[in-house]
Order: structure tokens, then sequence, then C-alpha cells
């Protein structure tokens, strides 16, 4: 098909809520590596990472010679039965995951997984309130669109009963017009609050985002999740921690985002680049919780052994080549040229994140941090037309999100920085 074909069509027989980035839409055709090309040959580096997928890079041989050849041996059989694929999948998440945990449930999705993780959060506790926190963002079904703290994210009727929101750790908008370290953490004691005065006094847990992705990047400040965790296991809850987005080593250094802040999750939820863009989620917990879920249970594609190869891939190679520690030194040096660009341009109000997820923050004005919306999509159309793929987020739509693959080059992360400054400044003339 052409181009044009491609868009007619989508717009007629998809869904009209399937967004598209862009005024006239970017229509792939295929990738490699770290970058994506477009059906008419142009090349773009992209800074996305299909909302941080992508950890080994687009079309990577060692990963997908591994699920051809899985695909010809064995592509589907359900849950019914084991396989090899998936228990070396499982035991491999046991290897790395903090703590103990060691059972895992595989889905299809970070919904999916978050959603089990609640379900067994109620029935290991016997409690039925949930807290979540705002800003967050859980997922595209009823129970994870009630757990998300974004209202533009919610418009789907009703939500279930039984979701409390605690004001998130947000420390450029701090809800408390505080300051960190003088706030002394007060958004993370306050969790005990909410639980005092909107719950039953007992609850089955917190699922919480290590960093807020489709909230703008938000993250935590140093000891909020272990005062948060302990409170919530003073109630009686669960401390479950996302990973869908900072996990398999986005942030650097460690497998997984909640490791930096020195917690051991109760359950922990995967997905995304867990498996380089194969579609899998992944919750994780401790026996005892694990065995809690009663009833049966099947799930017809979870686990299933394409996928599970194509995860196992992933994992190994991140390993293999140290991807980790690319990600902290290729990410300090994308950190250093994104606080340069806040030195020279006045409409960047903050940037924060960790290793290969970064955010910058628009404003119109720094003192009244007033989003600067309308400046975010204008630089993001102007980044697409210099060859730059950069995604967008926050509750006010104003923070560029950026997630390249976990093996980028040094080299590379400088022509990020390089178009995103042109871009800005093309974007403030618009």
């Amino acid at each position: 098909m052409t181009k044009d074909e491609i868009v007619r069509k989508h717009k007629e027989y998809l869904f009209n809520c399937v967004a598209t980035y862009y005024k006239d839409p970017l229509v792939l055709d295929h990738g490699k590596g770290q970058y994506l090309y477009d059906v008419d040959g142009k090349q773009y580096l992209d800074f996305l990472g299909g909302i941080v997928t992508i950890s080994v890079g687009h079309a990577n041989e060692k990963v997908t010679s591994k699920i051809k050849a899985q695909i010809d041996r064995l592509q589907h059989a359900s849950t019914l039965f084991p396989s090899e694929p998936i228990v070396a999948l499982a035991e491999k998440m046991a290897q790395i995951a903090p703590g103990k945990l060691q059972k895992s449930y595989f889905t299809n999705s970070g919904s999916e997984a978050n959603e089990v993780a609640v379900l067994t959060a109620r029935m290991h506790t016997g409690n039925y309130d949930v807290l979540a926190l705002r800003h967050g963002y859980s997922g595209h079904t009823q129970l994870t669109k009630s757990l998300t703290g974004l209202g533009t994210w919610r418009k789907a009727g009703i939500v279930p009963f039984g979701i409390i929101h605690a004001p998130g750790p947000y420390c450029y908008r701090c809800p408390y017009g505080l300051t960190y370290p003088s706030c002394d953490l007060h958004c993370a004691k306050d969790v005990e609050e909410v639980i005092k005065t909107s719950t039953g006094g007992a609850v089955a847990g917190l699922l919480a985002e290590t960093i807020q992705g489709l909230g703008g990047v938000v993250v935590p400040p140093p000891g909020y999740f272990k005062i948060v965790a302990n409170i919530v296991r003073n109630y009686g809850g669960l401390f479950i921690s996302d990973e869908v987005q900072a996990g398999f080593g986005r942030t650097g250094k460690r497998w997984f985002g909640i490791e930096h802040w020195e917690v051991e999750p109760d359950i922990m939820t995967c997905a995304k680049g867990m498996a380089n863009g194969v579609p899998i989620g992944c919750t994780i917990t401790r026996q005892e919780i694990a065995d809690s879920y009663k009833g049966l249970t099947i799930s017809t594609f979870g686990g299933n052994p394409v996928t599970c190869v194509a995860a196992k891939a992933t994992i190994d190679l991140i390993e293999e080549d140290k991807l980790m520690d690319n990600a902290e030194t290729a990410g300090k040096r994308f950190r250093q040229g994104l606080e340069a660009l806040k030195e020279k341009h006045a409409s960047i109000g903050d940037v924060r994140g960790m290793g290969l997820m970064q955010g910058v923050e628009l404003v119109k004005d720094r003192k009244t941090k007033e989003p600067a919306a309308d400046l975010a999509n204008k630089a993001l159309e102007r980044a697409r037309a210099n060859g730059l793929v950069i995604g967008k987020g926050g509750l006010y739509a104003n923070v560029l999100r950026m997630s390249p693959p976990l093996n980028i080059p040094v080299a590379d992360i400088d022509q990020a920085v390089a178009i995103l400054d042109k871009s800005l400044e093309e974007a403030a003339k618009a």
C-alpha cells in the first residue's frame, strides 16, 4: 500500500481513539538497530523505542533468530501444557528478580500483569482497597484505568470500586508546595493519612511505577519507597512495584528500577522491554503470595513459547553485552546533554529521569511553571522533520519522553541532543 492508502484505511477501519503522533502520521515500514524507516525510505533515530519497549534494538538478530527457530518448532500451546520456553523464562526471572520473588504468572501485557498483581494481593491479604498514585499509569483495562491517576486516560464509564489515589512524588510540581529535601518526604508520609481517612483502615496493597512514565518521567526522591512500603505493610497490604517501563536495565546498573530505592517489593510486574517488542507481561512474587491465588485460571497466550523465547533471548543479551552498564554510561551522557539544553532554552523547566529513561518538561515561564503543551507538540513535529522520533507525556502533555535502546552508541546520544536543540529552537519560532 502507499502511505496515503495506509493512513486512509487506518482512519476508516480502526477506532478513532487509536491516536497517532504528528499532523501528518509517520507511516513506518521497518526498523533496524536504533533506526526506524518510513514507507518513503526516510531514516529516523528512534528515541521512543515503541514507548520504552525496544531494549536491544529493532530486528536484533540475536533475538529474532531464536524467535524464528521457535516458530518452526512450536508456536502455541497455552498454559495447559508445560514447555521448555516457559520454565526457562520463569527460572531466569527468579534469578534476576530482587529478594525472594520466584513465582511468575505470564500474560500478554503490562495491563494484565497489573490486574493479576491486584487480584493476587486482594486474595492474599483478604483486604479489598488498593492504593495507587496520582500521575501514574497502569493500563487500558477497566481495573487498570481505575488505578491510573491521569484524567485523560480514565474516560471509560464505570470503574471498579476500592481504588484510592494518594498524591504522587512529583517534586517539580509538589502538591504541598514544598521542596526536597526540606520537605522531609511529606508525600510519602501522607500515604498513611490517606489510608486512615479514605479506606477502612486496612489495604490490599499499593501499586506504583518506580518511575512514572506516561505521567511525565516522574522520579520519586531517595527514600520515598522505603517509607511508603513500610506504611502499606503496617496496614496489612503488599507493595507492588510496576516495572513495566523501568525494568530490565532501563535505569542503569540494576535489572529493576525499584532496586535503586533499596526496597524489595512483595509483587513486581513487568512487560514492554522484557521481550524487545514481542507482547508479554509478567507478575512475579513470593511463593506464599502466589499460593494465595485461588480458583482455576488459564492464560491462552500468556507464556506462549515464542514470546517466552523472545523474552529469554532479550534478557540474556542484556546480561551478556552488559547493557545495564551501557544504560548507566550512555544515560549519564544523555542527562548531561539535556541539562546543557536546559541552560540554553528557557522553555525547559525540568530535566529528570534515570539511565536511558529521560524526560524534559516544557513550560511557558519557569517561575509560574505554566505547562507549554503547544510547544511540546511543535518540538515533537520538528524533531520528526529533523530525523528524531521522541514521545511526549505528562498530565499536561508538556513532557518530552526519550527512551532509546540500551545498546545505543554515545555518538547517537550526542546526535539526538543536537537534533533536540535544533528542534526546540525551531519550535520556539513556529
